[in-house]
């Protein structure tokens, strides 16, 4: 099982940039795909970007596209989301998200209902 802490969220201009962290627990945490979704006031929480368990095929959200990045350190159980130029239509809770690597396909997934665990989540404010 793996719990996930995010941090790093907070109130920022447009144009601004922030750094999200995950911190996962549990000595397992290099078999896990590992992923960051969103959810703004009342709409479906959806995918921003994930990151296959070997960090050897990233996805990102078409609105993200070349302004988001994400990594990981296995080393340090950690996962990491880089936004720059934000604009306030990025404002969102944004949740970290994980689940069990497989090992035949690179496939990232990209649903809500593909990980099982998920974090608390942190709060993005980009003011206009």
């Amino acid at each position: 099982q793996v719990q996930l802490v995010e941090s790093g969220g907070g109130l920022v201009q447009a144009g601004g940039s922030l750094r999200l962290s995950c911190a996962a627990s549990g000595r397992t945490f290099s078999t896990y795909d590992m992923g960051w979704f969103r959810q703004a006031p009342g709409k479906e929480r959806e995918f921003v970007t994930g990151i296959k368990w070997s960090g050897g095929t990233i996805v990102y959200a078409d609105s993200v596209k070349g302004r988001f990045t994400i990594s990981r350190d296995n080393a340090k159980n950690m996962v990491y989301l880089q936004m720059n130029s934000l604009k306030p239509e990025d404002t969102a809770v944004y949740y970290c998200a994980a689940r069990p690597g497989l090992v035949y396909t690179q496939m990232v997934y990209t649903q809500r209902g593909e990980y099982n665990y998920w974090g608390q989540g942190t709060q993005v404010t980009v003011s206009s």
